[in-house]
């Protein structure tokens, strides 16, 4: 499957601000449904901070594309059953990767 990578570096941003979203929904939710906090995923910690990361970068225009994954991968390739954005998730590492998907100008 070919992901689609972001047209824009403003989709781009809107797909990192949608993942920060998400994943405090997320987190929300699972407080909102585990009494009992010891059983909360540790899984969404490191997911939050590094989607945070991602996020924080842009925000103060430090990022940069990259070859490598972005450290959020790690965490959705162990729980991505459990990640119900995973999809948005690997559109954001794909367009980091491979950069903007920006039409060949000929």
């Amino acid at each position: 499957m070919s992901l689609r990578r972001a047209r824009s570096p403003e989709e781009y941003a809107e797909w990192v601000k949608q993942a920060m979203f998400e994943v405090g929904d997320l987190k929300d939710c699972l407080l909102y449904e585990v009494e009992d906090l010891q059983r909360f995923p540790a899984y969404i910690e490191p997911l939050e901070v590094s989607i945070k990361q991602v996020y924080d970068a842009m925000v103060s225009g430090v990022y940069q594309f990259g070859r490598e994954d972005l450290s959020f991968m790690d965490v959705l390739r162990r729980h991505e059953d459990q990640i119900p954005f995973h999809t948005l998730l690997k559109q954001i590492n794909e367009t980091h990767r491979k950069g903007l998907d920006v039409p060949d100008e000929g």
